[in-house]
């Protein structure tokens, strides 16, 4: 039902800022690579627990980087022509690959759980 939901809310904002769609979809790549970069670093910190603190300082550093890099890119490339939509958009898709990476990785665990018991 949330990913219902979530589908339903972003295909709206699509068609919403249909006049700014290179915005929007800047907004959606942007957000998502950052996320998924932080993601990639952070998560490590269970392999490496007492790398944790350095981990997610590396992760908000990849995410801050990736952003910036983005940005600049899009704003050079006439990509982002409304930062209203752009900025909208950023928001909404970083929490909402936020919430998917968190759900990844709560599967993965579960399923992990879940053949640690099988084979035990």
């Amino acid at each position: 039902m949330k990913f219902l939901i979530i589908l339903a809310i972003s295909v709206v904002a699509g068609v919403f800022s249909g006049e700014h769609l290179h915005s929007f979809m800047a907004g959606f790549g942007i957000a998502s690579l950052a996320v998924g970069a932080t993601y990639w670093l952070a998560f490590r910190a269970t392999r490496y627990p007492q790398l944790a603190f350095m981990l997610l300082l590396t992760g908000l550093m990849a995410k801050m980087g990736v952003t910036v890099a983005g940005v600049m890119w899009g704003l050079e490339n006439q990509v982002i022509n409304s930062p209203l939509v752009f900025a909208l958009s950023y928001l909404f898709f970083s929490i909402v690959a936020t919430y998917g990476y968190f759900k990844l990785r709560e599967y993965q665990l579960t399923r992990l759980e879940t053949l640690k018991f099988a084979n035990a």
